[in-house]
């Protein structure tokens, strides 16, 4: 089981630690919501919960909520720029389909 960060998303989320001066890094849980079923919550994390599960790459740790962890191990986030635009996205092994716009998705 894990949840990897591409150079970009590492990058991004120790800028941005940085920048708010607390915190312990990336935090990772999923919804129930959208056409398709899912959808990715992405906080950064301020503490690390007892039930959470906890994962180190690049430098950064990422914290997932037990529940979402069956339906996003496998993932690889990452940072994308294009233009004016900017979000963390995700590379989920675990999905068999996303909604036109891209907002959630089934397994």
């Amino acid at each position: 089981m894990a949840i990897s960060l591409t150079n970009s998303a590492a990058d991004r989320v120790r800028s941005y630690l940085d920048k708010r001066g607390n915190g312990v890094g990336l935090r990772l849980g999923v919804t129930q919501t959208g056409c398709s079923g899912y959808s990715y919550v992405i906080n950064y994390a301020d503490e690390i919960n007892d039930s959470d599960i906890v994962f180190e790459d690049k430098g950064i740790t990422v914290v997932v909520e037990p529940d979402a962890l069956e339906l996003i191990d496998g993932t690889e986030v990452d940072f994308v720029k294009n233009g004016l635009n900017e979000a963390f996205s995700f590379r989920n092994p675990n999905i068999s389909g996303e909604c036109g716009c891209g907002e959630s998705f089934n397994v």
